[in-house]
């Protein structure tokens, strides 16, 4: 004998929940931005801070509290600057922007230098194809 659901069937088990609020990192060419979803907060609510080494969002209700790190400074071992983070909030969706460093912005000129230089080294046979013997 199976018991059957006292409340809703299988479907309403299975549905997600998109009140809960969804962090997510979208860097620019100048900065780094994290993006955090389903915030419907006012912008006055939010604070944005660095404290030991790392970002930390709260809000003045305590509904929320975030704290995360930015793994690219810590690699080339850059400290943070809180002048160069700021926030803005918009469609429940709050932005969070650093500026990149010159040191990091130089390090990506340079890499993308060397992927032109791979890019043009495996355009020059001109047919893309591997050949078998």
């Amino acid at each position: 004998m199976q018991k059957e659901p006292e409340a809703g069937g299988p479907e309403d088990w299975l549905a997600s929940v998109t009140a809960y609020p969804v962090f997510a990192r979208q860097d620019t060419l100048s900065s780094f931005q994290w993006r955090i979803h389903n915030l419907p907060y006012p912008a006055e609510v939010y604070s944005v801070a660095v404290e030991q080494r790392c970002c930390v969002v709260r809000t003045a209700n305590k509904k929320y509290y975030k704290k995360f790190s930015i793994p690219d400074l810590d690699r080339y071992q850059l400290p943070l600057d809180a002048a160069a983070l700021s926030f803005t909030h918009a469609n429940n969706t709050l932005i969070i922007t650093y500026q990149k460093p010159k040191e990091i912005l130089a390090a990506e000129q340079e890499l993308q230098k060397e992927l032109k230089k791979i890019k043009a080294v495996d355009d020059g046979d001109g047919d893309g194809e591997c050949k078998t013997q």
